[in-house]
């Protein structure tokens, strides 16, 4: 006698064909599923050879959440010292908040740096000291001017959540060449930005590519440490859950949310042996702590060099992607609305040493030829004040950089005009620095697709091209 409270599990498509007329609907099933374009394989991060030789194995992205003035940092502007004070005699776009003053010099002045001469203003004096390895892309240009579509288009390619991250799409293309850590990690300083986690998701991938989060901090993770007694305990219910697991699967067939909830479970015990190795700085050597600030008096720089060692030690373990976030407890993000100074003064403060000893670390064991390193924020800002004392948003030209992995060092790429407000040389949008990302680490960014609700869906739509004037 059944109690009514539960129901057979539904047939799937893959059920009927494996079972009606005899099973002969699973022979076309079969011969679909052998192809690559239908069907993945089991294990998500199982290592898949890219398209061709790549430059890169791996990709640091060190996002700066809210939008860093390039006229303040990597994109000096003379007319903005002369027409200090004086109403803008551009056009004006319209801003976001709609608080036009005057023209607004930069609080900070630039310096020239290393054999390639690059300006770099005071806010960095630490990457400008490893400028040379850096590629400044001064024509960079977004399609959004508001915080949360604006992240979710640097992080996906789409002005919308509910999309893959760049993170997840490299995973997926690539796999992971350490099977004890996930492939796509996001080392959280304490601010996730406007537009939430779906900004490091998966979207329509299979779960498991989405990004694992670590916290700042000696307890990255949540059960990092097991509860049970003794490893022999832990792995019997291990053994115990897989037999289970297999069971439902038989019965049930590929159901992607329950393989990647098997494939997580199983990562995650094997993430309590690598995880607490991993994070234990305290075998780095004095000289590596100096280096990175890990004992400065800023708790700021303490968080962000916590941060960039930790990637270091991630992609030297074969993790392919690794983000980082801006540390908390500085104010407010490089969203410098207000109190221009204080805002990026404060932020760079914290970022800066850190970033230049990631740069050099890497540099040092033969890592960044290998490794790319993306140093971006969602828009830049305008050239002239919110108010009196800040800048507001502003996605028609702005800058980022990118080293090691392929990237020519110490070079500039692109141009804004006479005020820094518009790109006119060299533009390059976001679907153009997806598609040179991908094409670093080997692959064809018109390749990578995954087919969903009835169309081949990519990183770069029906976008992009290779910015190959940047690449060594």
């Amino acid at each position: 006698m059944r109690c009514g409270l539960f129901r057979d599990a539904p047939y799937t498509r893959r059920d009927l064909l494996r079972q009606s007329a005899g099973g002969f609907g699973a022979v076309a099933l079969s011969a679909l599923l052998a192809d690559a374009g239908h069907a993945r394989g089991t294990a998500p991060f199982e290592v898949k050879r890219p398209h061709y030789k790549p430059h890169a194995k791996n990709v640091i992205f060190l996002y700066m959440d809210g939008g860093v003035s390039h006229v303040d940092s990597f994109d000096p502007k003379p007319r903005l010292e002369k027409e200090h004070g004086q109403k803008f005699k551009a056009k004006i776009e319209p801003t976001q908040f709609d608080n036009i003053g005057k023209v607004l010099k930069s609080p900070w002045k630039f310096k020239r740096y290393g054999r390639s001469g690059i300006p770099v203003s005071d806010l960095f004096p630490h990457i400008g000291r490893t400028i040379d390895d850096v590629c400044v892309v001064r024509s960079m240009v977004s399609e959004f001017s508001e915080h949360q579509t604006a992240n979710f288009f640097l992080h996906t390619g789409f002005g919308v959540h509910g999309r893959p991250s760049m993170g997840a799409w490299v995973i997926y293309g690539l796999g992971s060449a350490n099977q004890d850590l996930p492939g796509f990690v996001l080392l959280n300083g304490g601010l996730i930005p406007s537009g939430g986690l779906d900004c490091f998701g998966s979207g329509f991938l299979p779960a498991s590519y989405q990004a694992s989060v670590f916290r700042s901090g000696d307890h990255p993770l949540a059960n990092i440490v097991p509860r049970e007694e003794s490893s022999a305990i832990q792995s019997a219910k291990l053994a115990l859950m897989r037999r289970l697991d297999q069971k439902v699967l038989e019965r049930l067939g590929t159901v992607d949310n329950l393989e990647s909830t098997i494939a997580n479970y199983e990562m995650a015990a094997r993430m309590q042996v690598a995880v607490p190795e991993l994070t234990d700085l305290s075998a780095e050597n004095a000289a590596t702590r100096r280096l990175y600030g890990l004992d400065s008096e800023f708790k700021g720089t303490r968080t962000y060099a916590g941060l960039c060692l930790t990637a270091r030690r991630l992609v030297e373990r074969g993790v392919r992607f690794v983000e980082l976030t801006c540390p908390s407890g500085l104010g407010a993000r490089w969203d410098a609305h207000g109190n221009l100074r204080g805002n990026h003064g404060g932020n760079a403060r914290a970022v800066d040493q850190p970033i230049a000893a990631l740069l050099t670390d890497l540099k040092a064991r033969g890592l960044l030829d290998e490794t790319l390193v993306v140093w971006s924020g969602e828009f830049g800002r305008t050239p002239f004040a919110q108010g009196t004392n800040g800048r507001d948003h502003s996605p028609f030209g702005f800058s980022i950089w990118l080293a090691g992995g392929g990237v020519q060092g110490g070079m500039v790429h692109g141009a804004t005009d006479e005020y820094g407000y518009h790109a006119i040389e060299n533009r390059m949008d976001i679907h153009d620095l997806h598609a040179t990302v991908l094409h670093l680490l080997g692959l064809d960014h018109e390749r990578v697709n995954f087919r969903f609700s009835g169309r081949d869906m990519r990183l770069t739509d029906v976008h992009g091209r290779v910015i190959h004037d940047i690449c060594a």
